[in-house]
């Protein structure tokens, strides 16, 4: 009888086309509200830094939204890596601050900048851990803090969320 071998590895990225990163980010919003997200990332982030306090929210929301975040950095991976640049025209006179969020004109007419940027910064890995300890820390009190610039981080990653939802919203229109 043949043995076979189960692979327990993860299968993100093995044998997979470049494009799947559209389709992970497409299955990331269907699961999770753009403001949502933003706000449970920030919520996050705040109790992250505080010393003698844990966030109020369900553990399992805050694993679930970790895994979630996960899946997200990588699809935004995905999306880097892409060599064909989808740019749609705008006006930047109509649009308000308020629609451009933390992205800059530049990179609101081609969203992939931002992902360009933040890989070129930062790895996956750095990505991972930077999630994994923000939700280390704001699960519990702990005397330290993390060690690592935070800021940094969680800005590229707020401005990836808007991307990718800028990026979903151009190719619907499409």
């Amino acid at each position: 009888m043949k043995k076979t071998r189960t692979d327990f590895q993860s299968r993100l990225g093995k044998g997979r086309k470049k494009h799947c990163g559209l389709q992970l980010m497409e299955t990331f919003f269907q699961l999770n509200d753009l403001a949502a997200s933003k706000e449970l990332f920030n919520t996050i982030m705040n109790y992250a830094i505080k010393r003698n306090s844990w966030i109020k929210e369900d553990p399992s929301v805050v694993l679930h939204f970790h895994q979630a975040m996960r899946s997200f950095i990588r699809a935004g991976y995905f999306i880097m890596l892409k060599k064909k640049k989808k740019t749609v025209n705008t006006q930047l006179e109509e649009i308000s601050p308020l629609v451009l969020g933390l992205l800059s004109e530049k990179e609101y007419q081609n969203p992939q900048l931002v992902f360009k940027k933040a890989f070129r910064e930062y790895s996956i890995k750095e990505f991972d851990y930077f999630i994994s300890g923000m939700v280390y820390f704001s699960l519990g009190i702990y005397d330290h803090l993390p060690e690592r610039n935070m800021i940094s981080p969680y800005i590229h990653l707020t401005k990836m969320l808007d991307a990718a939802y800028l990026i979903l919203e151009r190719k619907e229109k499409i």
